[in-house]
């Protein structure tokens, strides 16, 4: 079972059509006790760092996610999800999760902000949920990247301009800075896959 986080503000709507495309059961989490009857977290948010973290600690959440990213538990947290990784966010001087060791900056980029459209990943090394899928176009929408301290992390990059973080994986953590529910395909072979190593994960738990 894969909970989707709901803190008020995620793109929730678009994630569960997706997770329904595959046939993967689902449920929504709203409160901190009910991270404890799923084995797997998908996180998808919008918006600024400081008012997600408000949301999440008015639920409790803040804390149960802290826990539950150190349970080993899979997670994939998309967009602000990613960013929320990290220990402190630009955009707003808010503190974040700080289940890596790292920051969310703006994108010192030439071009134009928001990065708003399709555009393509190279994976740094293979495996995971990214398998197989070096060079497919993604959808983005965002202003913000996490930079983070260590490189061994970073599991894809995208150029906009300069180029930028796109995914990070440590362990059973996998974030991504685009929107996998919004890039066709290409989007749902990487929930595919998640969904795929969540399973291995389970049964390999026993």
């Amino acid at each position: 079972m894969i909970g989707v986080i709901d803190y008020g503000g995620g793109n929730l709507a678009s994630v569960g059509y997706a997770l329904d495309r595959l046939g993967v059961e689902w449920v929504l989490v709203h409160r901190a006790r009910d991270l404890d009857r799923v084995q797997s977290v998908v996180f998808p948010g919008v918006g600024s760092a400081g008012a997600a973290m408000t949301r999440l600690g008015a639920a409790g959440l803040d804390v149960a996610l802290t826990g539950y990213l150190r349970s080993g538990r899979p997670y994939l947290g998309i967009c602000l999800g990613l960013q929320l990784l990290f220990e402190e966010s630009a955009e707003d001087g808010g503190a974040c999760l700080g289940a890596l060791e790292g920051r969310v900056v703006r994108l010192a980029t030439p071009e134009k902000l928001p990065h708003v459209g399709w555009n393509t990943i190279e994976l740094n090394g293979s495996g995971g949920a990214l398998e197989g899928l070096d060079g497919e176009a993604f959808y983005f929408t965002h202003s913000y990247v996490v930079e983070p301290v260590s490189p061994t992390v970073v599991a894809a990059r995208t150029t906009h301009g300069i180029p930028f973080v796109s995914a990070v994986a440590a362990g059973s953590v996998l974030g991504v800075q685009f929107h996998p529910e919004r890039s066709g395909k290409a989007g749902l072979r990487l929930l595919a896959n998640f969904a795929a190593n969540c399973q291995r994960a389970l049964a390999d738990a026993g």
